[in-house]
């Protein structure tokens, strides 16, 4: 039975990356490189879209906590 688990394979972004940069190599486009690139870019500003969004999300989250264990320690200081 094959094991399901990990990568499965390279992605649109990557295929399409390789296909502009043969294209491109073999002088079949005249693209700038940004546009031969513009998959990888894509992708990688997804991705630190994504992390931005989660390191905000556990900031926030960290910032609440803190906030109400200042308090409850401010109210049970006296008992």
């Amino acid at each position: 039975m094959a094991d399901k688990s990990g990568s499965n394979g390279m992605g649109l972004g990557v295929i399409l990356f390789l296909i502009f940069l043969t294209l491109k190599l073999t002088n079949h486009i005249d693209w700038s490189w940004w546009w031969v690139f513009s998959p990888l870019l894509i992708h990688l500003s997804l991705v630190v879209i994504i992390i931005l969004v989660y390191a905000k999300k556990l900031y926030s989250n960290e910032k609440t906590y803190n906030k109400k264990s200042y308090y409850t320690d401010f109210f049970n200081r006296g008992k």
